[in-house]
């Protein structure tokens, strides 16, 4: 730990320092070397002299190429002619300790005519650009801050098993493997054991983890496996809690993501972070496709309207700017039918759930749950699973508080939040119906 950081060289000033970093660039002339260095902080300038005391110096440079890794000791000098930082390194050692090819499969500084496949075949070159290492900068930070709005009001992360022993949710979107002498399934969500520890008196529960979709959707917003913030509560009164808590975590981690790098966003993306304005608007189904209708002149078949329709859900975009003002719209009063037999329904069937639409992309699914024994088995038996999920249904029978949540995925979060035109850049490594590898 005690390895100097680039972005802290100037507590260094006059002294002898050891750096390990990677080359940038190397500028060989007539009579000096300028060998520019960097790591994940920052960059800054090597000066060698050529000349009889620093021969052996020199013929080393003459050998590094960019993008080698080298353990460099010597002396910070102050240089306020040196654009990069107003700094310079003497050096009195370089060790190559990792010597790249010259010959790259692209230049990942100019990713302009590369395709998107060749770069995720390449990946560990392809993030090696600043604009992609940028994305998972603001998606730790942004991680980091809905972490912390939670920790900052009792909730508990846990940490829950991907392999389970029935395709309980959807049988037809899990993925299957063996498990020794008998089958398992990847999990499509922590969903049955985040309502476990609400069962087992953890009041406030979170987690940060992959989840797996065995969907063939090959578009700009769906993978495979995806990185899912999933959060439950208990004693809540009703769904609407669900959604204010939502609102205020968003509106938090937005604040102070914005403050540490809202700068930098805009250098890097051109974007400025939009704080949004609480309560976040709230419009049912049906009002939607009739404002939408009335104001856009999109029409749908009835039949349609049990759900967003892809383009219904784009328009809410315009829907939410041009009625409220606003970047988030909740929807709300979706059928029963279409959505998960855990959720919660009012004496008259009415789902006690909502979506949440950002920009025009749906970012979460939420809901008050059933918690009553005799409903959500009736719940079960009406979708065909009370067989597969009697484990879970056992969580209720010995008493369960009212209680809900959602789930947000953090890929399509940052793929929304910096404008990025897919999901494949916006995760670290993409996994989708075509891509297995690397």
């Amino acid at each position: 730990m005690n390895k100097i950081m680039i972005k802290n060289l100037r507590e260094y000033y006059d002294k002898e320092i050891e750096l390990q970093a990677t080359v940038d660039n190397v500028r060989n002339l007539q009579w000096v070397q300028f060998v520019i260095l960097k790591d994940s902080t920052g960059k800054v300038q090597m000066t060698v002299e050529k000349n009889e005391e620093f021969s052996k110096l020199n013929a080393i440079v003459d050998k590094i190429t960019i993008d080698s890794t080298v353990k460099v000791k010597g002396i910070l000098k102050e240089a306020p002619k040196v654009k990069m930082g107003g700094m310079e390194i003497i050096p009195s050692s370089i060790e190559i300790t990792s010597l790249s090819a010259e010959e790259k499969p692209f230049n990942y500084n100019d990713l302009s005519t590369v395709k998107l496949d060749t770069r995720l075949d390449y990946r560990f070159l392809d993030l090696r650009n600043e604009r992609n290492k940028m994305i998972f900068k603001v998606q730790s930070t942004l991680t980091k801050y809905l972490r912390e709005y939670l920790y900052n009001n009792d909730f508990t992360e846990i940490h829950t098993p991907k392999l389970i022993g029935a395709a309980s949710e959807s049988g037809s979107e899990v993925f299957e493997v063996k498990y020794f002498d008998t089958k398992a399934y990847l999990a499509q969500s922590p969903q049955f054991y985040k309502q476990m520890a609400i069962s087992s008196g953890f009041d406030r529960v979170f987690e940060v983890a992959p989840c797996f979709r065995a969907e063939n959707s090959n578009t700009s917003k769906h993978a495979t496996e995806f990185t899912s913030f999933d959060v439950e509560f208990a004693y809540i009164n009703g769904y609407e809690e669900v959604m204010q808590l939502e609102s205020e975590m968003i509106t938090y981690a937005f604040t102070k993501l914005k403050e540490e790098l809202g700068e930098e966003i805009k250098r890097v993306f051109d974007i400025d972070i939009n704080i949004p304005s609480l309560p976040f608007p709230t419009m049912t189904l049906k009002d939607i496709y009739q404002e939408l209708e009335e104001r856009y002149g999109y029409k749908v078949d009835e039949s349609e309207k049990n759900d967003l329709t892809t383009e219904a859900e784009r328009l809410c975009k315009n829907l939410a700017k041009d009625k409220f003002n606003h970047e988030f719209l909740f929807v709300t009063d979706f059928p029963a039918e279409k959505r998960a037999f855990y959720h919660m329904r009012d004496e008259n069937g009415k789902l006690l759930g909502y979506d949440l639409i950002w920009n025009g992309i749906e970012i979460t699914t939420g809901a008050e749950r059933e918690h009553r024994y005799e409903e959500i088995v009736k719940n079960a038996k009406e979708k065909g699973l009370d067989e597969d999920v009697k484990f879970y249904l056992e969580f209720f029978k010995y008493g369960c508080p009212p209680h809900g949540g959602f789930a947000i995925g953090l890929d399509r979060l940052t793929m929304l939040m910096l404008n990025i035109p897919t999901i494949k850049e916006s995760m670290f490594l993409f996994r989708g119906p075509n891509r297995i590898n690397p």
